[in-house]
């Protein structure tokens, strides 16, 4: 009974496990005129980009990321022709968190715009804008200026080229505080009422009368230091590779009490006692098959990423025929689990191996062995191995399949090496019955839960509209309802036994699957469903949605904003994001929706968004001098993003940082973290020292 109700928490363990600022300056560009005749010339722009980084190409459409685009501020004598191209080799992929087809370059990138000289002196002037994005954060628009002037002459030699501008991507860095100071303030003074026209009707009203009493150039005026001494840190720990080697792991785990494996433990580990008068040599014999299992797993998870290639797996993990093929893969499997027919391997496979293990002496018969269990236990650990390498080709990493083949593994070579160290535990054992079959049969169900997942990436793709958000989840609402009947006893399969008795764990194991069925149903109204939001449709997919607990900004003008806060003795939430953001509405879905989170938002703080991404143009472009470099703020997404830039010395979205009246910082910026109480004491943190500073 222990032992079965280890194996329902590892069942349920696994579902779990499955169901789960700083200045930035990863592109670099340069940029040429290029002469093609006497009457024509490019534009080129080239990049180089940091690993891990990609920047979008043109003409990617609304509601995705930021397109790369060419802009002209002045030109004469010469003529744009046709668009703006991309030039080299582009990544065409389904990006799950845009839920859009998406193209992009990674390591580098080029932009190419042809242009015609109507003749004699020419110049031009402009910008090439462009989007960048990690699997973390994305970078705001940001803008490559350039500057070309000379004389062109029809029919004659090709056109001089007389000015050049670098255009090379100025450094993101922070420069003196005093030249900030200035900046910000000639940004504040010289555009505040054309922000007026971005706040909403409701709060235009309330701040019609305000007249700031704290001087823009305060507000603005840069808070570096002031967050590191909070405690700013930069950069995030990577927990995937713990995640990888605990889900191989749990896996491994489930695989070892399935009808392939489970029965034959004791007889292998007999063996090896017994064929050996010297116990100590049979009990490292049993090491030695335990340590085989391992090196064969661990070998398969190389050589599946070696064979691909880690960006491969990541490609084939977003492709859409890729996911439609694991569906029905996934299907297939649980079709065999639930004892449709047997999935094999060619059975001359393993009379081969062993015969050689037979036939051969020494550690080479010990790791064949070891070869011919993962040969014949395939129809029930190959479903397991399959769905979690494609889990884990989403990191990109060259040792994420090798990690999580160590985790199942070791797993599963554990009870061949520890009950030949205790033999005594060979008879505690639960005997082989059908209780095994009930663990095929709701992993079974499982692979059907996961299956849906993949094929909703291929939806989506297509645009297929097969799976809305409803549809995906009363899928899984009568599957796992199912679940809860086959494990109550009132649905039979091929290989049950037909013992009507449910036992106690069953029961429970029943009682939690009918419960999750009854968790979701609210979903189909609306509701978000924060533990299966990671695999269900996005929102936007839902026809029908009553749900309406949303959080909303006050202002979204910096200034304004501040002003409104120090009236009404109130902190600051700044939270700098961007339309395109997917990771800030993710934040937006999953935390602010808290109760906890909400109300501190909307009843203790005044909540300023500011869209680093507004394309709604500034009254007049306002240039700066940013790190000895020129540069032209030409929107309100220009302004804030220079804030941002200047005052917390970040660029990335989302960025979350909690301000006093005067504009200090009250605790330590925030990034992309859905983990709810630490979001809670940020807010609380900040909260508290708000109400130290005023006392």
């Amino acid at each position: 009974m222990k032992m079965r109700k280890i194996i329902s928490f590892l069942l349920l363990s696994f579902v779990v496990y499955a169901l789960q600022a700083q200045i930035k300056d990863p592109v670099k560009f340069k940029t040429e005129l290029t002469p093609l005749s006497d009457t024509e010339a490019e534009v080129v722009f080239t990049a180089a980009i940091d690993k891990g980084w990609h920047v979008y190409s043109t003409d990617l459409g609304d509601g995705g990321p930021i397109s790369a685009t060419f802009n002209v501020d002045n030109k004469s004598g010469v003529e744009l022709v046709g668009k703006l191209k991309p030039v080299g080799k582009e990544v065409a992929t389904f990006d799950k968190l845009f839920e859009m087809k998406v193209r992009y370059f990674e390591n580098t990138a080029k932009f190419v715009q042809k242009v015609k000289f109507t003749g004699g002196a020419y110049a031009i002037e402009g910008y090439l804008e462009y989007g960048a994005c990690d699997d973390e954060s994305c970078l705001p628009p940001t803008q490559v200026p350039f500057k070309f002037s000379g004389v062109a002459k029809a029919g004659n030699a090709a056109a001089t080229k007389t000015e050049q501008s670098k255009a090379e991507q100025p450094e993101q860095k922070v420069v003196d505080k005093a030249d900030k100071k200035e900046e910000a303030t000639s940004v504040a003074s010289k555009d505040s009422s054309a922000m007026m026209e971005l706040v909403p009707a409701t709060t235009t009203e309330a701040a019609t009368d305000i007249q700031p009493a704290v001087a823009s150039s305060e507000l603005w005026k840069p808070v570096i230091s002031d967050l590191q001494a909070l405690g700013e840190e930069h950069g995030q720990e990577d927990m995937s590779w713990i995640y990888i080697f605990i889900t191989g792991f749990l896996g491994g785990l489930l695989a070892l009490f399935t009808p392939c494996v489970w029965p034959i433990i004791p007889m292998t580990v007999s063996f090896f006692l017994k064929r050996s008068k010297d116990k100590k040599k049979g009990i490292r014999d049993a090491w030695t098959y335990g340590a085989s299992i391992v090196v064969i797993y661990v070998a398969l998870g190389l050589a599946i990423t070696l064979i691909f290639g880690a960006s491969a797996l990541n490609a084939l993990s977003t492709n859409a025929i890729f996911n439609i093929l694991f569906f029905l893969m996934l299907v297939i499997f649980a079709a065999s689990f639930f004892g449709a027919f047997e999935i094999r391997l060619p059975s001359k496979w393993g009379n081969a191996v062993d015969s050689k293990a037979e036939s051969t002496t020494g550690l080479l018969s010990i790791f064949l062995m070891a070869f011919t269990l993962s040969l014949v236990s395939f129809s029930c650990t190959g479903p397991i191995i399959g769905f979690l390498l494609v889990q884990v080709s989403t990191t990109g990493s060259v040792v994420a399949p090798a990690i999580g083949m160590l985790g199942f593994a070791i797993a599963l070579a554990l009870p061949f090496t520890l009950f030949a160290l205790f033999p005594s535990w060979l008879k505690s054992m639960p005997k082989s019955g059908g209780w095994m079959n009930v663990i095929k049969v709701t992993l079974g169900f499982l692979e059907l839960v996961f299956a849906l997942k993949f094929l909703s990436v291929a939806d989506l793709a297509y645009g297929w509209r097969l799976l809305d958000r409803e549809t995906f989840l009363a899928l899984w609402i009568v599957i796992f309802a199912l679940l809860g009947f086959y494990l109550l006893g009132k649905i039979k399969f091929p290989h049950d036994d037909d013992d009507d008795k449910v036992g106690v764990t069953r029961f429970f194991m029943a009682l939690i699957s009918l419960a999750f069925a009854v968790y979701m149903v609210p979903g189909l109204w609306g509701a978000p469903l924060k533990a299966v939001s990671a695999f269900a449709p996005p929102m936007q997919t839902q026809d029908f949605n009553l749900y309406k607990n949303e959080v909303h900004a006050k202002f979204d003008d910096y200034d304004l904003g501040m002003e409104y806060a120090r009236l009404n003795g109130k902190p600051v939430m700044l939270d700098f994001t961007g339309y395109g953001c997917v990771n800030c509405r993710k934040m937006e879905a999953a935390v602010w929706t808290d109760p906890k989170v909400s109300d501190l938002i909307n009843n203790d703080y005044v909540l300023i968004t500011l869209y680093v991404d507004n394309k709604t143009p500034l009254t007049e472009p306002v240039k700066i001098i940013e790190n000895g470099t020129e540069r032209t703020l030409r929107t309100v997404g220009d302004k804030w993003s220079y804030l941002q830039r200047v005052k917390f010395g970040a660029n990335a979205q989302p960025f979350y940082v909690l301000l006093d009246n005067q504009g200090k910082p009250l605790n330590k910026s925030y990034a992309y973290n859905e983990d709810i109480p630490k979001y809670i004491e940020f807010l609380q943190t900040g909260l508290e020292n708000y109400k130290k500073g005023k006392n």
